[in-house]
């Protein structure tokens, strides 16, 4: 898949918002991808999840044990990624501010992770989910996510695949730009806060 045929899936579903909106990581944007919606149709799902498990090279999948995402954004697509890598996926949750497995879920100790994200904009949700799987007993040996947002710049500590780099503008609460500063902010992602 080329990046203008991922940006069509987004497009074709609706998954790409303008307005103004409050990111899972406290910046502003113009602009949300709703990964939800481009992964509610489970076709489309399955083929950006074969898509993203290309993009990661061979000697990294032939480690990988178990694939593990953060609820609520990373749960569909690690989902579909642990269907692309026949692997088991489990999920974090994290009721009281702080990522762990709940639901039975466990890992084996020393289990080879592969960390999956529906979108990265500063890192700091999967650098959280990525402690959370090493107090859990595992290993991250790499993340891959459907979008980078962060123009390159998140340090995840481990390897980083995203499917595709979307490099909207984002912006710190003391930074919005008056005309987006004049638009209603939405948060419309799933942490709270």
């Amino acid at each position: 898949m080329t990046d203008e045929d991922i940006l069509s899936e987004f497009r074709a579903s609706e998954a790409l918002l303008e307005g103004h909106f409050k990111l899972s990581s406290g910046r502003h944007s113009g602009h949300y991808l709703q990964c939800a919606r481009v992964l509610m149709n489970p076709e489309r799902a399955g083929r950006l999840a074969l898509a993203l498990a290309q993009r990661i090279p061979r000697e990294i999948r032939s480690q990988i044990d178990v694939v593990v995402s953060p609820a609520m954004g990373g749960l569909i697509i690690g989902h579909e990624m642990g269907r692309a890598l026949g692997k088991d996926a489990v999920f974090l949750e994290r009721p009281e501010g702080v990522f762990h497995l709940r639901r039975g879920f466990r890992l084996e100790p020393g289990a080879k992770v592969l960390m999956v994200e529906d979108v990265v904009t500063t890192g700091l949700s999967s650098r959280e989910a990525i402690d959370a799987v090493g107090r859990e007993g595992g290993e991250v040996i790499a993340e891959c996510a459907l979008v980078d947002r962060s123009n390159g710049t998140a340090d995840l500590g481990v390897p980083f695949f995203p499917l595709v780099d979307i490099n909207f503008p984002s912006y710190a609460e003391d930074e919005v730009p008056p005309e987006l500063a004049a638009i209603p902010v939405t948060k419309p992602g799933s942490r709270a806060a």
